[in-house]
């Protein structure tokens, strides 16, 4: 399979090394000092790893090219509604994470089930942590955010999220923190005033997300539609 990976900064490199490994080439890098997508078109599949105000413009280079696009950049989904009509309308293949981790998205249905388990457990109060390297762009996460949706749709007491800790009852506080060489740390905590429970996601590196990557691009190669990593993974 022919990969173009746009946003060949060190995500890009690992995706790189995993897909080789997997027996692909890797026929385009996009980074900013190559901003030339003529070869695009002849690639079965892209990659898009870049940053938040890259994205949707490298996506829709995609579509122009008619090549199906796996896209992990996060920070962009308020023009996602935009992106998801195109795709359809125009009969391209688009998957879309806010993380490829299998470990991540097997977390995201654990979430989800304790978060129902703790539904008719109001003594508990529940909050998000995530922690990452200094050079993630966006807080809280994608994957953050993922959780707390997760969350809010299993636990009637929450209906919306604030990057913050001084919260309102009905509010989900998730705590952001950057520091150095953190790949990606998510915890979900539920406290009260005799005990607590807590699950936890650590990454020690970024070779988990980049396998998932490339197995979406691998799941993705000739389909049309919107996909994630549920699909991917069979969930």
């Amino acid at each position: 399979m022919k990969i173009a990976i746009l946003g060949y900064g060190k995500m890009g490199k690992v995706i790189e090394e995993i897909a080789l490994q997997r027996g692909h080439s890797i026929d385009l890098k996009v980074n900013q000092t190559n901003l030339d997508f003529d070869l695009l078109s002849d690639c079965d599949v892209a990659i898009e790893f870049s940053a938040p105000e890259s994205a949707v413009k490298n996506i829709n280079k995609c579509f122009e090219a008619n090549v199906p696009v796996v896209v992990g950049t996060t920070g962009w989904y308020a023009e996602f509604n935009a992106v998801q009509e195109r795709c359809i309308s125009e009969n391209k293949g688009l998957l879309y994470a806010t993380n490829f981790s299998v470990g991540v998205n097997i977390f995201y249905e654990i979430n989800k089930k304790l978060a129902a388990l703790m539904d008719v457990n109001s003594q508990y109060d529940v909050k998000v942590k995530e922690t990452h390297h200094l050079q993630k762009l966006d807080a809280p996460s994608g994957t953050a955010i993922s959780i707390a949706e997760g969350i809010i749709d299993n636990l009637d007491r929450k209906d919306s999220w604030k990057n913050d800790l001084i919260v309102f009852e009905n509010e989900l506080a998730i705590e952001s923190i950057r520091t150095e060489d953190v790949p990606g740390t998510h915890v979900v905590k539920y406290e009260s005033d005799i005990d607590f429970v807590e699950i936890k996601h650590e990454a020690k590196n970024r070779n988990g997300f980049a396998f998932g990557a490339v197995l979406a691009a691998e799941y993705i190669r000739g389909k049309k539609g919107v996909f994630t990593m549920k699909d991917v993974l069979s969930f």
